[in-house]
């Protein structure tokens, strides 16, 4: 059996009806509800998380775009201006 803790929830009394209204048309409680809400949130969040990491893991090697490196003279060759 999972381990639950309750906690307090300050809503305004027009959203907590509306938020009823809701967890009856899904046949739960606001309490699930709310759990459901934070579930997704948390799992979102960790998602982001990860798809945050790789993408900082591409940025530390260089992307391959063929061709070779240009020899420091050769790069600075202004042969085409003159």
């Amino acid at each position: 059996m999972t381990i639950k803790h309750n906690i307090t929830v300050a809503i305004e009394p027009g959203l907590l009806k509306k938020a009823r209204a809701v967890a009856a048309r899904k046949g739960c409680s606001v309490s699930a509800l709310l759990a459901d809400e934070l579930r997704e949130l948390v799992a979102e969040d960790a998602h982001y998380a990860a798809a945050r990491k790789r993408a900082v893991a591409l940025f530390a090697a260089p992307l391959s775009l063929g061709g070779r490196p240009l020899p420091r003279d050769e790069l600075h060759e202004r042969h085409r201006l003159r």
